[in-house]
This record gives C-alpha cells, sequence and structure tokens, in this order.
C-alpha cells in the first residue's frame, strides 16, 4: 500500500510572520502632539493604533508604521513588530530588529508619485509638454507603434505599455539606465495609446525617468535632490539608500497563502517577474542601492507624511515651493471613471496625471474619499493627503500578502482613520 503525503491546506500553507506582544514591540515618536491642541480626543488616536494593532496580531506584516500628520500637526508617528529577523523565513532564533518610528521603509509603487512629481515640474517650467510624444524627448522611442505616446498618457496609465521587459527588472541594469532605456525603445506597443486604462507597475516611470534626464541633463537622484529632499529638509526620501545603509532598511518578505492564480498571472505580467521574485529582489543590495523610478524610493512614514503635507497644502511647506498650485491640480484632474476594471490588477481605480486617486465608495484611502489623492505600493504600503480632513498619512510595513481574508483587517485602518477624521467641508 503506497504512504501517500497528506494534503497541505491553505491554513498549513501560510506564511505567517513571528510576532511580539503589541505593548512590547510599540515604539512611540515624542513628535506626537498632544491630540487635545488639534481638537481631537485621545480616543480617536487610540482606535486608529488599535487597527493597525488588530491587523499586527494576523500576522501577515512583521513590522508597520504608521505616521499621521492633522491640521499640519503630527498626531501620530509610531511603530509596531521587527523590521528584521521576523519573517516567515527567519529561524525562531534569529536575532531580530525592531521596528522604530525612523525605520526605513520601501514605499515600491507609492514610489510614482514622486516621480510623477518631477514631472509636474518640469511641466510647469515648460521644459515638456504633457501632450507632446515621448520620442520628441527619446530619440527613437516612436518606433514599434509607439510614436503617438504622450506623457499624459504614460502619467495616466494609457500609454499601451504596461507589460514590463524583463531588461526593466535586471538587477545589473538598475546602475546603468541606458540598458533599460533601449528595452523600452525595442518593446512593442500592446494597446493602442489611450484605448486602455492598464496599470503600469514599472514601465511608466521608466519612459519618465528617460524623459526627464535626457531633458535636463541629469539623473533622477540630482532631480529629486534638487527639486523636493533639499528644500523640504529630508534626510533619506530617495531612490534606493547609500550602501552603507542597506542593512538599516526593513527586511521584506511574503506572508500569506502562497499566490495562486488568476492573481499571480496577473501579478507577473504587470511586474515581469513573480511576485516572490520581486519581494526577494527587494531585499538584494543591487535594487536597495540602484535607481527604480517606479518602486525603489526608501524613507521613513515620517518623512513620507512631510511629503504628503506639502503636497495637501498646495506644494508649499515652511517658505518652499515644490510644486505651483497649478501644477499640482492638473495632476489630480481625473483621467477615467473609475468604475471600469484596471485592465492590470483588474480593480477599479480611478487615476489622475501620477497619482491614485480616492472615491465616494471604491477606494484605497477608505470611503467617502473622493478628494483625497496618493498611492499604494506593494501590497500593503499606503500613503495619501485627503484635503477635506486636513490628513497626510504614511502607513508603510514590510510584508507582502498577495490576497489573504485577514487583508479585511488592513482595510479597516484607512477606513477608521476616515471615521476619526471628519470631513470638514465648508
Amino acid at each position: 500500500m503506497l504512504n501517500l503525503p497528506k494534503p497541505t491546506s491553505p491554513l498549513q500553507s501560510y506564511r505567517r510572520a513571528k510576532v511580539g506582544r503589541p505593548t512590547a514591540v510599540t515604539t512611540v515618536n515624542d513628535t506626537e502632539v498632544d491630540p487635545h491642541s488639534v481638537g481631537l480626543m485621545r480616543d480617536d488616536i487610540e482606535a486608529v493604533w488599535n487597527a493597525v494593532v488588530r491587523y499586527y496580531r494576523l500576522r501577515l506584516q512583521p513590522a508597520m508604521t504608521l505616521c499621521i500628520r492633522y491640521r499640519g500637526q503630527v498626531v501620530i508617528d509610531r511603530s509596531i513588530g521587527y523590521a528584521r529577523g521576523a519573517g516567515p523565513d527567519d529561524p525562531s532564533d534569529a536575532e531580530r530588529t525592531l521596528a522604530r518610528p525612523d525605520t526605513l521603509f520601501s514605499l515600491f509603487s507609492a514610489s510614482k508619485v514622486v516621480t510623477g512629481i518631477l514631472t509636474h515640474t518640469l511641466l510647469d517650467e515648460g521644459l515638456i509638454d504633457i501632450d507632446t510624444p515621448v520620442a520628441e524627448y527619446v530619440p527613437g522611442f516612436g518606433q514599434h507603434g509607439k510614436d503617438q505616446v504622450t506623457l499624459r498618457h504614460v502619467l495616466a496609465h494609457q500609454a499601451g505599455l504596461a507589460r514590463t521587459p524583463k531588461e526593466s527588472v535586471n538587477l545589473e541594469n538598475l546602475h546603468d539606465f541606458r540598458l533599460v532605456e533601449k528595452a523600452l525603445i525595442d518593446a512593442p506597443i500592446q494597446t493602442p495609446p489611450g484605448e486602455q486604462v492598464a496599470y503600469h507597475a514599472l514601465t511608466g516611470c521608466f519612459i519618465l525617468q528617460a524623459v526627464l534626464q535626457n531633458v535636463t541633463g541629469k539623473d533622477l537622484r540630482t532631480l529629486l535632490d534638487e527639486r523636493i529632499r533639499g528644500p523640504l529638509g529630508l534626510n533619506h526620501f530617495t531612490y534606493g539608500v547609500r550602501p552603507d545603509l542597506v542593512d538599516q532598511v526593513a527586511h521584506e518578505c511574503m506572508t500569506g497563502p502562497p499566490p495562486t492564480e488568476p492573481f499571480s498571472g496577473w501579478m507577473k505580467e504587470a511586474l515581469g517577474i513573480p511576485l516572490t521574485e520581486a519581494v526577494s529582489m527587494s531585499n538584494d543590495p543591487r535594487y536597495l542601492t540602484g535607481v527604480m523610478p517606479a518602486a525603489n524610493v526608501v524613507s521613513t512614514a515620517n518623512e513620507v507624511s512631510l511629503f504628503f503635507e506639502c503636497l495637501l497644502r498646495g506644494g508649499s511647506l515652511n517658505g518652499q515651493q515644490i510644486i505651483s498650485r497649478r501644477a499640482l491640480a492638473r495632476a489630480l484632474v481625473p483621467q477615467n471613471s473609475g468604475l471600469v476594471p484596471d485592465g492590470t490588477i483588474k480593480i477599479p481605480v480611478r487615476y489622475g496625471l501620477g497619482f491614485m486617486l480616492g472615491g465616494k465608495v471604491i477606494s484605497l484611502f477608505g470611503p467617502d474619499t473622493e478628494s483625497a489623492f496618493g498611492h499604494l505600493g506593494l501590497t500593503n504600503v499606503l500613503a495619501w493627503a485627503d484635503p477635506e480632513r486636513d490628513i497626510s498619512v504614511a502607513f508603510l510595513n514590510n510584508g507582502n500578502p498577495l490576497i489573504a481574508p485577514e487583508m479585511v483587517a488592513w482595510m479597516a485602518v484607512p477606513r477608521t482613520i476616515g471615521q476619526r477624521f471628519p470631513r470638514q467641508r465648508s
């Protein structure tokens, strides 16, 4: 008689983080102001943080950090869990590094907002035009049916180039952008520009990088330093990190059930590689020290919140104007209805020019958030601003579940924020 192995249940195959007692692994930054000073109750703050703790207990996230500015003041700046040593593959006796509010996290696709804002600063100065074909700025790009692709198409995820060329995710190429640029030039159009809304996970921002660098003659990090990081006084907040800081970035890991079809196939088509490989790649020093304009801005939650606070204030903060109100208003004009499922990620998303936008019912930023703007990052990172609530939020983590029932608890965090920071329409 054959001894067949017992089938593995979905629960047995879950990849779960090793979590600590919440009160023991929570760090509160002393930058938090008294909630009463800005018209909140302490219960409001604790309700939001309790939603984070409930999600943490489900073991999909080794670490999370949340920073919220309300009326310009930091009301939450906290972390929970372990930045390193608590992933599903880490041994039980591994040395664990406590996450702190100043721990560095990758923004993943929330990085698109940064690259988008850099693009809008050049548009504002008249150095580029949003409806001019990309081929005017990137010689050779117009071949293979791409001659009518404009910057508007790229920023709105309508360029018809959603599938990522393998060269774009070759870690060796992150330090030689011309190889990536050549792959984009050689890539064929997949759908006519403007015909379909389909999330461009990596290709769109590589195209923007080519335009920005060709027009200015400066590399992307230099542009970010000059136009955002320097004026706002940010210590980190750039593409990747210095080699000596690699070990200070929270270690990413796959959590939750194994990725299955059709979801795993959709992710592979968008990223050019399987999700498991993408998560592993994000810990590679070549990724962490390279430039991937759609995916590898690294910073703290506080700095990300400060960046969105600047956008919330019309592009100006502490006397520094990083983008004009006119340019920012243009970036936030909806480019699609958000009612039809996105061709890549298969869920309805309302896009601006470089932003994901909120909505009345369907919104990553919670219900009743029509004026909110920000972005999702692989897979549970969220960063946004909501003018009607006067909040700027960064919710960062280092676990990457694809589809898991417990993610309902993740969605409860922005929902609770929306409830506790009510709309303030005049």
